[in-house]
């Protein structure tokens, strides 16, 4: 029998009997669900009702507010991620406050206080306004109550709000969750400024204590465990300490175990953000070498909390590679993403440093959206800790993830039962048996495919230098050297302008 149809010769009843094959009619349909990582209420009045280490679809910001409480830090995370996209499947992995750390406070306080004039006082916690009247007649312990007043009248808030016992200070800010991500989180006066309507009223004083002291971080092992048979695509998450990175890079990393590890094969990369001044900005990049984690660097004075920025970030990366995966991220806005004022921001000389010590930067569009710069990983040093741009930039893992993807349903998909017989082989029509030769054109065909696509460029030599055969020791195994040349990105546009006054006459002679 020539032609394999699937329908044993022993099959004798007549007449007409047919089997379908879809393996040469289906594309490859990807969805690149993101997953964010983040706290959870467990607790109180707004608990969630999710299970910790359990991953759950998130389709609303409501449907988020009942899973994991309103004002917890993956809330806040999911309202960041919709408000930059609303089209990706997105799930949230929420995990419980470490076990030993303590709570982040900080606070501010009124004492000098003597008001001669009315208005309004605006403070922004962590990027969310809290405002309230303040009034001629007020006292120092008057404004600070009404201050608490307003702060716990706004559930979404990162923080309860206290008279404090003595008066330094005498309002006192609580991280609703522990850990170190409580110490991110701003308390700013005026922030719009005189332009934007934010003036404190004549006579006000205040002095602000920065939230701090927070300890600790999640433990991840069951939370990873649970996840490990799911695709993600793309991972937001809000910790930048060396436990919680260490975790989340060798679940997704190339080593052993790891998601681009061949065993596995599910791919992805992670996000987060982290904030500092421009130094220890720098020195800390410089110790950092993931290439599956990049790392957004945020200024001090940048109102939104990393987890913010985090999600955000997260959002945008999903965003623009699901629609194509070479195509740089660079003025993608962070919608609803506090910026730093334009004194406090990071100078142009400041982020190429930034981002030559392998840190993702940022910029402020126009508009006042903070928009992304370049999508750096962390990676920037081989094994042997010489300098190498291999996995530098997203763009790279996001193309090869598209690419292998595309070759691997191409070939589990076209040749899912067949024969394995060296080239040169004089096979029957309609035989289910391939040759190197004939693997080699699918490869090449898909790699056309993928260059009409824009992913990859030089077809002449990836086919020059394209290789599959069969192993020598095994004449089930085919051995393939899969060179392709990824696309680029126009990331720098430069000139030189050698401008004339006036360019010498044309000799008539």
């Amino acid at each position: 029998m020539a032609i394999s149809t699937t329908i044993p010769e022993s099959w004798k009843l007549p007449l007409f009997w047919a089997t379908v094959d879809g393996t040469r009619a289906g594309n490859l349909t990807e969805v690149g669900p993101a997953l964010l990582v983040g706290q959870m209420f467990t607790t109180g009045a707004a608990a969630g009702t999710a299970t910790l280490n359990v991953a759950v679809p998130v389709g609303s910001l409501a449907l988020a507010g009942n899973l994991f409480g309103v004002g917890s830090m993956l809330y806040r995370m999911v309202y960041a991620f919709f408000n930059s996209n609303v089209t990706q499947e997105l799930w949230a992995l929420p995990v419980a406050d470490p076990s030993a750390g303590t709570f982040a406070e900080g606070g501010i306080n009124f004492a000098g206080t003597s008001v001669t004039g009315s208005g309004v006082f605006s403070l922004y916690i962590a990027g969310q306004l809290v405002q309230w009247t303040i009034y001629s007649t007020d006292t120092a312990a008057t404004i600070a109550a009404n201050c608490v007043a307003a702060a716990n009248a706004i559930p979404s808030l990162p923080v309860t709000a206290a008279l404090a016992a003595t008066n330094s200070p005498d309002v006192l800010f609580t991280c609703k969750w522990k850990g170190l991500t409580g110490n991110d989180i701003t308390l700013i006066v005026n922030y719009l400024g005189l332009y934007g309507g934010q003036v404190t009223p004549a006579g006000v004083a205040y002095a602000i204590t920065p939230i701090a002291s927070g300890t600790g971080e999640p433990n991840f092992v069951n939370a990873i465990s649970a996840i490990q048979t799911q695709e993600f695509d793309y991972v937001g998450m809000p910790y930048t300490d060396t436990a919680s990175m260490t975790s989340w890079n060798t679940e997704y990393g190339f080593s052993s175990g790891g998601r681009w590890n061949y065993v596995r094969q599910q791919y992805g990369f992670i996000v987060n953000a982290f904030r500092d001044d421009y130094a220890d900005a720098l020195e800390w990049g410089l110790s950092q070498n993931s290439p599956v984690m990049s790392t957004m660097v945020i200024e001090q004075g940048a109102p939104s909390p990393v987890w913010e920025w985090g999600a955000a970030y997260c959002a945008l990366a999903a965003l623009g590679f699901s629609d194509d995966p070479a195509r740089p991220l660079q003025t993608l806005e962070m919608i609803g993403i506090m910026p730093a004022l334009t004194q406090n921001r990071f100078s142009l000389t400041q982020l190429n440093n930034l981002v030559n010590s392998g840190l993702a930067i940022q910029a402020t569009a126009p508009d006042g959206n903070p928009m992304i710069m370049t999508e750096q990983t962390q990676y920037q040093f081989n094994s042997f800790g010489q300098a190498d741009t291999a996995f530098g930039l997203l763009t790279v893992l996001a193309t090869l993830q598209e690419l292998l993807k595309r070759m691997r349903a191409a070939i589990t998909t076209k040749y899912p039962r067949v024969k394995l017989v060296p080239d040169g082989t004089k096979l029957g029509p309609g035989q289910a048996a391939v040759t190197p030769t004939d693997l080699k054109a699918e490869l090449i065909s898909e790699f056309g495919l993928a260059m009409y696509d824009g992913l990859v460029a030089d077809l002449d030599d990836f086919k020059s230098n394209l290789i599959v055969e069969i192993d020598d020791n095994n004449p089930n195994r085919v051995n393939v050297l899969w060179p392709p040349q990824l696309a680029g990105q126009l990331r720098q546009f430069a000139v030189l302008a050698q401008f004339r006054l006036e360019y010498p006459p044309i000799s008539t002679s």
